[in-house]
């Protein structure tokens, strides 16, 4: 893990104060920047999102699905809680602690908003930071890349009707246009851009000229994730200084969410008897959140001063400690793991 994954919390919530204090300072030209839109999306917000998305994508090999089969066990976890678990998993944790336990200290006529940037947040796996996590945890890198292959073909046809099935079972009325327009601009067009460049290295220099390609835009991936957080908190700087409380509760549910799945994939993969190489990062997969779609989406649906905008950047700021910690979990767990199940 580079410089810039290891301490992410720290860029984030260095990002969160120079974004806050920038908005304060400079209100007019974040208003202004605010503004900028074409369709409901907001073009500095997407420019970024594509220089956040793109070379996370770039990595990912989608011919690896054809090794699917050699994992079926582990693959069927991992898919199990990413897409049946976690996304209603969330949006009923997010109904009790919002709804019900820390409703009398949440502004009411931002509730819905938060709920709905919890669902986003859940509603689609992570694609590039997970193969670091199954490095960290000596997962199998062939079940690592086939998984997260995998993983981004169902997210172009799953991800727009789960997220619009559970913010109608949330009470919340969504643009069918605007979901779909958000599926284009940050699933589809990212997607088709990564693979037609991969091709287009691998033909034209081979693994050497694509790993370097990687290696330079690596760094460009991560400014832009930083330069959307002050952009962000620029936009919503007043709210968060006037509701600091607001990012404790809504970092209540993630929490929650991330330990669960973990453990649920964790265990039913040692239920049924595969490697541990393979329950590690599958257990990662499971918990992870792909938090990049999540900010450009609540963007998109409710804008940059949105509580949902707000409630997937938290996501991000929490995201590397508590994955980190899932990650020394399993790794201090491999002898349980490998010990011999008891007779049911």
């Amino acid at each position: 893990m580079g410089l810039f994954e290891r301490y992410l919390t720290l860029w984030v919530g260095l990002c969160i104060l120079a974004g806050t204090g920038l908005g304060h300072v400079l209100p007019d030209a974040f208003a202004s920047l605010g503004r900028m839109e074409v369709a409901k999306v907001n073009l500095p917000v997407a420019a970024l999102i594509w220089l956040m998305i793109i070379p996370m994508l770039l990595k990912v090999d989608f011919g690896a699905m054809r090794e699917v089969g050699r994992h079926w066990r582990g693959i069927g976890v991992t898919l199990f809680v990413n897409w049946a678990v976690k996304p209603f998993s969330m949006a009923l944790l997010g109904w009790f602690f919002l709804r019900h336990v820390f409703a009398e200290w949440l502004p009411h006529d931002q509730i819905d908003s938060y709920m709905a940037g919890l669902i986003l947040l859940a509603a689609a796996p992570c694609t590039a930071m997970v193969f670091v996590w199954s490095n960290l945890c000596r997962g199998d890198a062939n079940f690592t890349l086939s998984q997260v292959a995998l993983n981004d073909a169902i997210m172009v046809v799953a991800f727009a009707p789960l997220v619009a099935l559970l913010l109608g079972l949330s009470s919340i009325t969504v643009p069918w246009d605007t979901l779909a327009l958000s599926v284009g601009l940050y699933i589809l067009v990212p997607v088709a851009v990564a693979v037609l460049l991969r091709r287009w290295l691998l033909a034209n220099g081979g693994q050497a000229r694509l790993d370097a390609v990687l290696a330079r835009l690596g760094p460009v991936s991560l400014v832009a994730l930083l330069a959307t957080l002050v952009l962000l908190f620029g936009f919503q700087g007043k709210q968060i200084i006037e509701q600091p409380l607001v990012i404790a509760i809504l970092a209540v549910p993630i929490l929650i969410q991330v330990y669960f799945n973990s453990g649920l994939a964790y265990l039913l993969n040692r239920r049924l008897g595969v490697a541990h190489c393979v329950a590690g990062p599958s257990a990662l997969i499971g918990a992870s959140n792909f938090f990049e779609l999540a900010v450009a989406t609540a963007v998109a649906l409710f804008g940059v001063q949105s509580g949902a905008a707000l409630a997937t950047v938290v996501g991000v700021l929490i995201e590397v400690p508590v994955m980190l910690s899932v990650v020394r979990i399993v790794n201090r767990s491999r002898p349980w793991y490998e010990r011999r199940l008891p007779a049911s």
